[in-house]
Parts: C-alpha cells; sequence; structure tokens
C-alpha cells in the first residue's frame, strides 16, 4: 500500500490528473467511481486497455471480493486514504480509479458502417463540459454513429466531460480534427446532408428529411457557428421558440435534432 503523497507514482498520477497535456501527451485519460472505472473492466474492448486501477485502503476493505477479481485481470495499486484523497479529482472521492490507454477512431468510425445510415453530431467550439459530455450521452441514446469535434472544443477526456458522458464516451465513436469545414466536406462526398442549427435558419427542422445519412452543425454557446463552418452546410434550419428566447442551449438544440432523426427512422 502506498501511504506517501511523496511517492513518485503518486506525483505521476497527479500530474495525469491536473494537466491535460500530460495525458495527451501519454495517450491516457482517467476516470473516477465504481460505475465508470467497472464499464471499462466489464468491457473486453476497453479491459486490455487498462494500465492501471487505484483503489483506496476503505474502498479495497469494504468490497475485498471486487478488489481480488481486479487483481486477477488489472494492476492494481492500494493507496492509503489520505493519498487517494490527494489524488481524486472529487470532493466525495468514491475510492476507485483507472488509468486506460484512449482508442483512436477515424472519420469513417464516426460515419458508422452504412453512411446512408449515419447520424453525425460536428461540433464547432464547444467550450463546456456538461453540454459535451451531454451531448456525448443524448447523442448514444438517440442512435447517432459518432462525434466530429474542432480541435478547439473542449477536451474529451477532460475529467468531468468523462463523468457526465454516464459511459458514453466509451462507446461512441469520436474523432477531432483541425479542418473542421474540410471535414464536413469528406461527410458530403459520402452523400451525408449536412444540415446547421443557426438562428437564420429559414425551415423548421422538423419539415426536413432525415431518413438518408444526416449530419447536424452544433456551435458555440455564446457565438453559434463560424461563418465558415455554417456554409458548410446543405440547408440552414431552426428549433420556433415561444416567448423571449433568442436560442437553446447548445446540448438541448443537439438533444431535439437528434431525436427527431431518431423519429423519423422510427416511422
Amino acid at each position: 500500500m502506498i501511504t506517501s503523497t511523496a511517492n513518485a507514482q503518486v506525483k505521476e498520477l497527479i500530474r495525469l490528473m491536473k494537466r491535460s497535456r500530460a495525458r495527451e501527451d501519454a495517450g491516457v485519460f482517467i476516470v473516477e467511481g465504481p460505475r465508470m472505472a467497472g464499464e471499462l473492466v466489464d468491457d473486453p474492448a476497453w479491459r486490455d486497455r487498462i494500465d492501471r486501477i487505484y483503489l483506496s485502503e476503505s474502498y479495497a476493505g469494504k468490497h475485498k471480493k471486487a478488489a481480488d477479481e481486479l487483481e486477477m485481470t488489472c494492476r492494481v495499486e492500494i493507496l492509503s486514504d489520505n493519498v487517494f484523497a490527494h489524488v481524486s479529482d472529487t470532493k466525495t472521492p468514491q475510492g476507485i480509479l483507472a488509468v486506460a490507454k484512449r482508442r483512436e477512431y477515424s472519420l469513417k468510425d464516426v460515419m458508422g458502417g452504412t453512411p446512408e445510415c449515419s447520424l453525425v453530431i460536428v461540433l464547432d467550439q464547444l467550450q463546456d463540459p456538461g453540454n459535451l459530455g451531454t451531448i456525448f450521452r443524448t447523442a448514444e441514446a438517440a442512435g447517432a454513429t459518432g462525434v466530429l469535434l474542432s480541435r478547439d472544443c473542449v477536451d474529451i477526456y477532460n475529467l468531468k466531460v468523462i463523468r457526465s458522458t454516464m459511459g458514453a464516451v466509451f462507446r461512441l465513436p469520436f474523432l477531432y480534427v483541425d479542418d473542421l469545414p474540410g471535414a464536413v466536406s469528406e461527410l458530403k462526398e459520402e452523400d451525408i446532408s449536412v444540415f446547421a442549427a443557426h438562428l437564420e435558419g429559414k425551415r423548421d427542422y422538423d419539415k426536413e428529411d432525415y431518413s438518408g445519412g444526416t449530419a447536424f452543425l452544433i456551435g458555440n454557446e455564446g457565438n453559434g457557428l463560424r461563418d465558415e463552418v455554417a456554409e458548410c452546410a446543405d440547408c440552414r434550419i431552426r428549433i420556433p421558440m415561444q416567448g423571449k428566447a433568442e436560442s437553446l442551449n447548445a446540448a438541448v438544440a443537439a438533444a431535439v435534432l437528434m431525436f427527431e432523426v431518431s423519429r423519423q427512422r422510427r416511422e
């Protein structure tokens, strides 16, 4: 059991917890809590990518059978409760966290097996961790095939984002790109229709046909879509609203659009 925060392994773990660049350079991400760590352990596609699991002394003591089973399949380190609390990203640590190797996806993965059935969410400069996590969670529920993100979107491996995805990040392909308009053009080359959620949209979102390959462009929380991204769309659509609201939260707008696709494809 590791009992000192001066331990070299603990220092490295803290560095990974606090610095996104360190996680990126190491090609890893971190999840906390029994639910999220458990999903990694239970999924064969992820189990072999687990680098190490850290348990607090009290968690290992209360869940001895589970801890023993973990040690049979993963590298496990026990930390004293004080040390675990020191490295944890949460105010009330749950006693388990996992460090795992990232998976790499391609644009084809994001489109799914058949482009004509694609449902791609394209995010331009999205900055709020909660919005991104909610979009991932909703996208999985609505049957999206993947998420395409501009490079300056918030980091999906931000611990707050990962928590808010509720595990969807493990199952939904995603890709960050430097040239978002270029990537959208590649979607269009596969006959995927591209719709921009835009305040200047001329048609209501539920008047369009989403039975074929579909991509939605969702912009920054404060500024919306950049002009050069919005111009990539085949059509600008709007979500009609009552009252004095000028726009919807990015995650809410994405949810409305995705579930309209889901509704149409069920009929």
